[in-house]
């Protein structure tokens, strides 16, 4: 391990010890992630845990009968709702229901704000899953919480040192086609001596998450540069993370260029003819999402 990597890692380590207290998942969110990991959980299992939490009933009802899941029908019981969806669907519902209030907050500077950061990452899971989906690559409940989460990093940032984060926002700024005309990796990197990509990483491994969570919050701005049997979700978010940039709404601060990279495309083998066919089914759905988990 280089000097450089290991001070990072030192930084990104004492980041979320001191935010251990507000960056912490709800036991019962916990307790539903654990459920859906155990093989020997049934439906009926998280059923008993959901059913303790009205407004988590509430969410997951919502969902099921959004025209986003497409299911038949209205469906008013949870435990029709979890055998419909599937439990690790349900298990992102609660994620995405934890996530939305840590996302919570005021404009941070006339630059960021954590609503701007949600509505970006909300656009960048249903772009994620639409991916998936049209790719048929079974994936797609872990491609939308992936999404969700690839700028996490950020809200680290955020809750560890504001006026760092503060700091490095007066020094950002937009051209006349809401690019960013500052990177805002490099800076940072100087100020924080870590990226978002890196406290992202740094929060899903404390989250006790699956590897590939950490590899999206930590590579999605490179994806190319993880080893090939790692790359598939994270060029999923990466590309999703551009298409959501496309629609001129919530973040965009870490992407100089909205361009999506031939060689990304090609690494999962989508032709230029799919992925307008996605960023057409993208943009009939991305009302739907944003209503969703708002």
């Amino acid at each position: 391990m280089s000097t450089a990597t290991e001070q990072r890692q030192q930084v990104v380590s004492a980041a979320i010890r001191e935010i251990s207290h507000i960056a912490t998942l709800p036991e019962i969110t916990l307790r539903i992630v654990e459920l859906v990991e155990d093989p020997k959980s049934t439906a009926q299992d998280l059923h008993k845990v959901i059913s303790k939490d009205p407004a988590l009933c509430g969410r997951i009802l919502k969902v099921v009968n959004s025209s986003f899941y497409g299911l038949p029908g209205q469906i008013a019981s949870i435990n029709r709702a979890i055998v419909m969806l599937g439990l690790n669907a349900v298990k992102n519902i609660a994620i995405a229901a934890s996530l939305a209030k840590l996302f919570r907050g005021g404009e941070l500077t006339a630059r960021f704000s954590a609503k701007d950061l949600w509505t970006h990452s909300t656009l960048t899971a249903a772009a994620a899953k639409i991916t998936s989906d049209s790719l048929k690559m079974g994936i797609s409940d872990e491609a939308f919480l992936a999404g969700l989460m690839h700028d996490i990093g950020l809200m680290v940032e955020m809750q560890y040192d504001r006026s760092k984060l503060i700091d490095i926002m007066e020094k950002m700024s937009v051209d006349a086609s809401g690019a960013p005309t500052a990177d805002l990796i490099a800076l940072e990197s100087e100020c924080f001596g870590a990226s978002h990509q890196d406290f992202g990483a740094g929060l899903c491994e404390k989250w006790k998450f699956p590897r590939s969570f950490a590899a999206v919050t930590g590579f999605h701005h490179r994806p190319l540069e993880l080893p090939p049997d790692q790359r598939k979700l994270v060029c999923i978010v990466h590309i999703a993370d551009r298409l959501a940039a496309e629609t001129g709404q919530g973040f965009r601060l870490d992407l100089p260029s909205i361009e999506i990279d031939p060689a990304v495309r090609d690494e999962l083998k989508i032709t230029v003819d799919r992925l307008d066919e996605i960023r057409r089914n993208f943009i009939e759905n991305s009302k739907s999402v944003m209503d969703l988990l708002a």
